[in-house]
């Protein structure tokens, strides 16, 4: 999607601070972090939101993409840690590029917002 920030992203028009990188997924960090670590991981793939996955093909990659968050995870030695999907304007989303949030590095309250 052309005007899509995510899009423009993995497409190398804007730069980031990747954190992994495959043929299927991206994390980076977020330029507006909530947390010491707050990154974001995202399908290469735009779908809009969760409102938008449809079938196996979106279960798998959606569970593809938490799989590589934990990898990363793990590789950065970060143990505890939050994962959010904001889905809709109510709910926080402001990118209309489906993205998990990994929050950590500091203890995170409850309820959140």
């Amino acid at each position: 999607m052309s005007d899509c920030l995510f899009c423009k992203i993995v497409d190398k028009k804007i730069p980031a601070k990747t954190v992994y990188e495959d043929a299927e997924v991206m994390i980076f960090e977020d330029v507006q972090p909530q947390a010491p670590v707050h990154w974001l991981a995202i399908p290469k793939v735009h779908i809009t939101s969760v409102n938008d996955l449809e079938g196996d093909l979106h279960a798998a990659l959606l569970g593809y993409v938490v799989l590589k968050i934990k990898q990363a995870a793990q590789r950065a030695g970060v143990h505890d840690f939050r994962l959010v999907i904001n889905n809709g304007p109510l709910s926080g989303q402001s990118v209309f590029h489906l993205h998990v949030h990994l929050l950590s590095g500091r203890a995170l309250k409850w309820p959140p917002g």
